[in-house]
């Protein structure tokens, strides 16, 4: 008999749907953003949304709290197993695993397989934040804790929160959003410096000129804005570079945990010696 062929599979947050799904359903991010014309019913008020939005960075929150060091690697889905891109994401992940970094990733195919592949392979923990789409994609098969979220922008902040450091694979404008999100981030203060990595030179090299030639010679960012990138298309390079900040700020922090309980220790000393 021939093989009965698979159902299609859509999550709708943790809700997951085979087959055809009744209604015209848009995903949860196009409701947020599409005009409202009548008296919308509660589910589809903002107040109802805003508590879904809630729900969601706390399952996020609370999945990934104790993750320790991670790294959060991006790149193109649209990458075959045979592209150069995805081998090196692979290799990376892998080596940044064996150096006790958590990998996450976007969940879905291509580059972000990769990447949850090398860590799985490397004996890492691989975590995959996979988003809902108009169109299917599944978590991929290497991940190892995964979550499904409706709002990209809750999705964001866990790429940022709990990362240390940003790979940036070849991509299109979901990559090249991640990038200069993070980008912004760092500019701005509100998140620590941490290591972006743009990995493949050829790939990025145009656009780090056009960067020189028209929004540095222009004035609209500063030449240490430069500095928060590192371009490479050695994964050795990459992986010292993510793993050199580590070590760093884990020094510091020891160091100002000894200097904060010095200090402690002299008023309490001062104090005893009051009495």
């Amino acid at each position: 008999m021939p093989r009965k062929r698979k159902q299609p599979e859509r999550r709708r947050g943790a809700v997951v749907v085979r087959g055809k799904e009744p209604g015209d359903r848009r995903t949860e991010d196009q409701e947020l953003l599409r005009s409202r014309e009548a008296i919308p019913g509660f589910r589809e008020t903002d107040t109802w949304r805003t508590l879904r939005i809630v729900g969601e960075f706390v399952e996020g929150f609370d999945a990934l709290a104790d993750v320790g060091p991670a790294v959060s690697i991006f790149g193109s889905a649209r990458v075959g197993r045979r592209n150069r891109y995805y081998g090196a994401a692979r290799r990376l992940a892998a080596a940044l695993a064996k150096q006790g970094f958590a990998i996450i990733t976007g969940g879905g195919p291509g580059i972000m397989e990769a990447a949850n592949r090398g860590a799985k392979e490397a004996g890492g923990l691989s975590i995959g934040c996979n988003i809902e789409l108009p169109f299917e994609q599944g978590l991929n098969e290497y991940v190892d804790l995964g979550m499904e979220f409706r709002y990209f922008f809750v999705r964001k902040v866990m790429f940022v929160k709990y990362a240390e450091a940003f790979v940036i694979f070849p991509g299109g404008f979901g990559t090249l959003d991640e990038l200069f999100e993070a980008l912004t981030l760092i500019q701005t203060g509100k998140v620590e410096h941490f290591p972006v990595v743009l990995y493949g030179k050829d790939y990025w090299d145009g656009m780090m000129e056009w960067i020189r030639e028209k929004p540095l010679y222009e004035e609209k960012i500063s030449p240490q804005d430069l500095e928060l990138v590192t371009i490479t298309s050695d994964i050795d390079e990459a992986s010292d570079a993510i793993t050199r900040h580590h070590h760093s700020r884990t020094q510091e922090r020891k160091e100002a945990a000894s200097r904060k309980a010095t200090k402690e220790a002299v008023q309490d000393a001062d104090a005893g010696g009051g009495t």
